[in-house]
């Protein structure tokens, strides 16, 4: 175990999951995830021990058949599969959120219905916010509902959907202007839907397609893609929660724990880049020596475990904070921050101490390099995250004059 990123207070049960996991990710994912990578395969081999393992019921209550673990245990999961391949935290990411909005805002029945087979693995979750003409504007969403009889037909095109042709649920956030009047705030006129369909592409259910995967610089592997909802029908007690309206709210709580799962993410790839810059100062020689015993790479080596250190341990604040029943926007939008912020930055410095070779695709950290850069943007780009950081600042620290 590394001497870096350790968390103190966890109980027996904890440390034996992260164990396991941790000895997955070194036996299973380092050693072939490369080579998925360059092909751009689905990891279906590496998905079905993660099943085995019972990673995606983590967090699902026991009377779902989950294991019913806290928060701060799937954040150091998250961060030990994305020390392995962040691609593969992707998969068990969304699967998560949506798994925790239904626990948290699902009707019974919804409970019920969905969560058995989700801590099982044989339902997986993707959730949808974003349009091709939205970025971070949530409020300006176009997808609609409208409601006909007993269903409700949902017409727009979504974006950026993470599992989109490997799911089997979606959570969908639409407009639904039924019930509300005009002139009503537009995040209290969203809807969450919880659409079942057929994994695969094209048409996967009638009035839905999943067009096909989006080619992407890094963070191949997991399925990324469109949605389109075209005269697409819903009955009404698939509405998260049985109620419209509360759509945004429900995002936003799934986003808010997704955040502390992106931090973890930063800090799995952070702690790797780390251990292959390391690795390889200690095996280059220049100069009749390691490049280790330069000056300038202990530097590099020193700033780079300073910041895997420093996000980790914002990452494990705000998990706890989330746990404790507190709010922890403010935490988890520092931690998703600096961390996504801090691995980009240590990323590049492994990068560099493996000079010319660090170009190669024959090198680990080539991968790595160009998955950093989706986290920068991910469950909130670092401006939205400052914006967040910066009003909770204020209301935390409000001036009496």
């Amino acid at each position: 175990m590394s001497r870096l990123a350790q968390t103190h207070g966890l109980t027996d049960v904890q440390r034996e999951i992260l164990s396991t996991v941790r000895d997955f990710v070194d036996k299973e994912i380092i050693p072939v995830a490369t080579e998925l990578e360059h092909r751009d395969e689905y990891p279906q081999d590496i998905v079905d021990g993660l099943k085995e393992l019972g990673l995606f019921g983590l967090m699902i209550p026991e009377e779902y058949g989950g294991l019913g673990e806290s928060l701060l245990t799937y954040a150091l999961c998250v961060e030990e599969i994305a020390r392995g391949w962040m691609s593969v935290s992707g998969i068990i990411n969304t699967h998560f959120i949506v798994a925790y909005m239904l626990k948290q805002h699902g009707t019974q029945e919804q409970k019920d219905h969905f969560l058995p087979r989700m801590a099982a693995g044989d339902i997986r979750g993707a959730f949808s916010m974003s349009e091709p003409a939205l970025g971070s504007d949530v409020s300006a969403i176009s997808s609609k509902a409208v409601e006909d009889g007993e269903e409700y037909v949902l017409n727009g095109q979504k974006m950026w959907l993470t599992n989109g042709g490997t799911s089997s649920l979606v959570a969908v956030l639409v407009k639904s202007d039924e019930g509300h009047p005009e002139g009503t705030a537009p995040h209290k006129s969203m809807t969450t839907f919880l659409v079942e369909k057929e994994p695969g592409f094209g048409e996967v259910r009638p009035g839905l397609t999943i067009p096909g995967k989006i080619d992407k610089m890094g963070y191949k592997g997991v399925d990324t893609t469109e949605l389109i909802m075209d005269g697409l029908r819903i009955p009404a007690n698939r509405v998260l929660g049985g109620v419209t309206g509360r759509g945004f709210y429900q995002m936003m709580d799934g986003v808010e724990v997704g955040r502390v799962n992106v931090a973890a993410r930063g800090c799995g790839v952070a702690q790797r880049a780390f251990e292959l810059g390391v690795q390889y100062a200690q095996q280059r020689h220049t100069f009749g020596k390691q490049i280790a015993q330069h000056q300038a790479i202990q530097f590099k080596l020193a700033e780079m475990a300073t910041k895997v250190e420093a996000a980790h341990a914002m990452m494990v604040n705000a998990a706890r904070k989330k746990d404790s029943g507190e709010r922890n926007d403010l935490e988890a939008g520092m931690a998703k921050y600096l961390a996504s912020e801090y691995c980009k930055e240590v990323v590049e410095d492994a990068f560099r101490i493996h000079g010319g070779y660090g170009f190669s695709k024959e090198y680990e950290i080539e991968r790595l390099y160009r998955e950093a850069p989706m986290l920068l943007i991910g469950e909130g780009t670092a401006e939205i995250q400052k914006m967040i950081i910066g009003r909770r600042l204020l209301e935390e620290y409000r001036f009496q004059g």
